[in-house]
């Protein structure tokens, strides 16, 4: 774990799929850096212990829905009065198939969770983002989005691409507020999705394929949210942060 110590004190944080993984990680390191944060996940059980953990606040929201997502950040707004920080870490797919396999129900659900749930968050964060005075959207891309180099999911490549090209909008578009929106595309990072969707041997062939030897690690990412959550990140915005182990590079 990075022994930097960043400061968020005062700073309202939100971070979506809070109940493991990334998620939950980010939840921890921003609340320990002083920031009051807010974490929504789908997952009731392991959202409410991430928060207890961690003496933040957990939401159960359902962030494809766009009534839930409202009432969601209608509560922000009524408790913290504004927000600075929105992490759009919620995502991912359940199965490794072909365009040929994928039924229209696997698409759209894939679609909605990965890029969908990022709009309907957007949208209704940027009045509050309006409210600060270092308004931050960072929204996890993937490789997926970037390149097709190994096995993966249709949708999700489709969505994380649309993220990317998303986010480069929300920059244009909320620079004269102030407000900064950048992804962090990461490739393999040893999460539970990917032990779940991936043997031994294929992570074993993807490690081969990473020039720095190993998988990421959860704190890999997290410490680049953290970076562009910062200050020292004001003059960044519309970037799509590849952060690979030197598995692609562009």
């Amino acid at each position: 774990m990075s022994n930097i110590n960043w400061d968020f004190s005062g700073r309202v944080v939100v971070v979506t799929g809070s109940a493991i993984g990334m998620g939950a990680d980010a939840v921890a390191r921003f609340r320990r850096a002083g920031a009051t944060v807010y974490g929504l996940d789908i997952d009731q059980e392991r959202g409410s212990q991430v928060a207890m953990d961690t003496d933040t606040t957990f939401i159960a929201c359902d962030i494809t829905n766009r009534a839930a997502v409202g009432t969601t950040f209608d509560r922000i707004a009524a408790e913290s009065g504004k927000l600075d920080i929105l992490i759009n870490n919620a995502g991912g797919f359940w199965e490794q198939l072909t365009v040929e396999e994928t039924s229209e129900g696997e698409w759209n659900k894939v679609i909605d969770l990965n890029l969908k749930a990022v709009f309907l968050c957007a949208q209704r964060a940027i009045p509050l983002l309006r409210l600060s005075s270092s308004g931050r959207i960072i929204t996890i891309g993937s490789l997926a989005g970037q390149t097709t180099m190994y096995r993966s999911s249709p949708p999700y490549a489709a969505a994380k691409a649309g993220v990317m090209a998303l986010s480069r909008n929300l920059a244009y578009e909320l620079a004269a507020d102030g407000i900064t929106s950048n992804v962090i595309a990461p490739s393999a990072v040893l999460t539970d999705r990917i032990l779940k969707v991936r043997g031994p041997e294929e992570r074993a062939a993807t490690q081969k394929t990473i020039p720095l030897g190993r998988y990421g690690e959860v704190d890999d990412i997290v410490q680049w949210m953290m970076f562009l959550a910062s200050d020292e990140s004001a003059y960044m915005t519309g970037q799509t942060i590849t952060v690979n182990g030197g598995r692609f590079m562009i």
